[in-house]
């Protein structure tokens, strides 16, 4: 596996930008869903279930181990956290026995932590888990993640039609906006719509939040990891062009640190989902993480290109045998032309000997000088 983090000169324009105020870098944080799924068996597996209990642990390493300085600043909840129907009031319960304190007051734990608080729900009937969704309930659920001090919603698409989406999530965003609370909006709206053969509004979906799910969910495989590289190297629907300060294209998560990558293949995650403009949230186990996946994830040269304030994805610039070549504008701007990190993915999976490259600033479609 070889990679290159470098930097070359090449003159740019910046693209337009969603003047929010939220997310003008790609946000950085901790998920739960890839490592810890939809466990709510406290009594066989506390350690591992989806609780209140794990979500204090791995906000408390955030900082204990560094993380929070590196800039991962979200703990963010996903699916099966809620009692399966909703309270008397029509308002969302988290499950008392696995929450006994509340969502308001994890996310009050989180904030004296000096981290922000994320929160999952659903645009259908139903969670993708089979938990009570949003659809009938947006203004209310809007409100009561205000309430409790919700600083990230994550709206999925499972049980709904996609063809209500492009109605559906901006109301819910105007739903959040109209709380006065400063909450990320992630819609998973063209995930859904692409799955069901429609072609993505991406400008709409640009218009209305701040991060967006667009193909399959990561899994802790290589293969997977593949495809989503190859999926954002095609760029069939020309999304690329729509991320920037303030909208960020998604690939899911960090699985750096899990069971299925090797060493080479979570630096090679990393510098392609630095490369994509991409959110960085993990999603492992980071109170057993090995040293070296941890520095991965902590690298201060690569997180400084993550945050790059362009906030320019960057794209599959060339193909030679078994290499793909990706460069991503970058400041500093020198003599009026920006940056660029360049990273060179080896595909070849008979070899297990490093290859030897040569290029030049023009084959990466960069003006030399």
């Amino acid at each position: 596996m070889l990679l290159l983090l470098t930097l070359c000169m090449f003159c740019t324009v910046p693209v337009s930008s969603l003047e929010n105020g939220l997310a003008r870098t790609p946000p950085m944080g901790w998920l739960a869903w890839e490592r810890f799924r939809c466990n709510t068996d406290c009594v066989e597996d506390p350690e591992f279930c989806i609780s209140e209990r794990l979500f204090k642990r791995m906000a408390d390493l955030l900082v204990t181990e560094g993380y929070k300085d590196a800039g991962y600043e979200y703990i963010m909840m996903d699916d099966c956290w809620l009692t399966h129907k909703r309270g008397e009031d029509g308002r969302l319960v988290a499950d008392p026995e696995r929450f006994p304190g509340g969502i308001k007051a994890l996310a009050d734990y989180v904030h004296k932590l000096g981290l922000k608080f994320g929160i999952y729900e659903d645009f259908g009937t139903e969670t993708c888990g089979g938990y009570p969704g949003s659809l009938g309930h947006l203004e209310v659920d809007a409100q009561t993640f205000a309430e409790w001090g919700v600083d990230f919603v994550k709206m999925d698409g499972c049980n709904s039609d996609p063809k209500d989406m492009d109605v559906g999530f901006p109301a819910f965003g105007a739903a959040l906006a109209a709380t006065g609370r400063s909450m990320i909006y992630q819609c998973e709206w063209p995930l859904y719509q692409g799955g069901a053969g429609m072609l993505p509004n991406y400008t709409a979906i640009r218009e209305h939040c701040n991060l967006w799910r667009n193909f399959y969910d990561v899994q802790d495989n290589w293969n997977n990891i593949q495809g989503i590289v190859d999926y954002y190297g095609d760029d069939k629907d020309g999304f690329l062009e729509h991320a920037g300060p303030g909208g960020w294209n998604d690939p899911d998560m960090l699985v750096i640190g899990n069971f299925g990558l090797s060493y080479d293949q979570s630096k090679a995650q990393m510098a392609l989902w630095v490369i994509f403009a991409s959110p960085l949230i993990m999603s492992n186990d980071l109170r057993t993480i090995r040293p070296e996946f941890k520095e991965i994830l902590q690298h201060p040269a690569v997180l400084k290109v993550a945050q790059d304030p362009l906030g320019r994805p960057g794209r599959r610039v060339a193909r030679k045998e078994h290499l793909d070549f990706f460069t991503r504008p970058i400041h500093p701007i020198y003599k009026g032309k920006y940056s660029h990190a360049v990273v060179i993915f080896n595909r070849w999976a008979d070899g297990g000997v490093p290859l030897k490259v040569s290029f030049t600033p023009s084959f990466l479609g960069i003006a030399d000088g």
